[in-house]
C-alpha cells in the first residue's frame, strides 16, 4: 500500500511551492522506478518525474528545473518537491513504483491514489 501526502495544503498560488510524499508499506522485497505522474482535468495522465532503472531521473520538459524528485530507498519513500508552480500544474498527482513483494515475484507497477494540487493565479 502507498501512503501519499501533501505536505502543504494542496491549494497554492502561482509561484508557490508544494511537496508531496509517498511511502510504500507492506511486503516489499524491492522497489524501483519510483516516480510521480499527474492528470489535469480533461487531459491524459502524464509523467512528471520518475527514476529509471539505472537510477537516473526522467523529468517532463514542462517541470524540468522546477520540480525535484528524491527518494530514500531504505525507507521506501520518495518525494516530489515543486517550486515556481504555475496554473498549468493543476492536476491530480499520482505516485508510482515498481515493486516486488517477494524474491520469486516478477513485480509490477503500483499506483497511489490521486492527490489534488491546485495552483491559482
Amino acid at each position: 500500500r502507498f501512503s501519499c501526502r501533501r505536505l502543504g495544503g494542496g491549494l497554492v498560488q502561482a509561484g508557490g511551492s508544494e511537496r508531496l510524499s509517498c511511502t510504500a508499506s507492506g511486503s516489499i522485497f524491492s522497489i524501483s522506478e519510483m516516480g510521480w505522474y499527474r492528470q489535469a482535468p480533461g487531459k491524459r495522465r502524464e509523467l512528471v518525474a520518475a527514476f529509471e532503472r539505472n537510477g537516473r531521473i526522467n523529468y517532463a520538459d514542462s517541470v524540468l528545473g522546477r520540480f525535484t524528485v528524491s527518494a530514500v530507498d531504505a525507507k521506501n519513500t520518495w518525494h516530489l518537491q515543486m517550486y515556481s508552480l504555475k496554473p498549468e500544474d493543476t492536476a491530480d498527482y499520482y505516485c508510482n513504483a515498481f515493486i516486488q513483494t517477494n524474491l520469486l515475484g516478477t513485480g509490477r507497477n503500483y499506483w497511489g491514489k490521486g492527490t489534488q494540487v491546485t495552483v491559482s493565479s
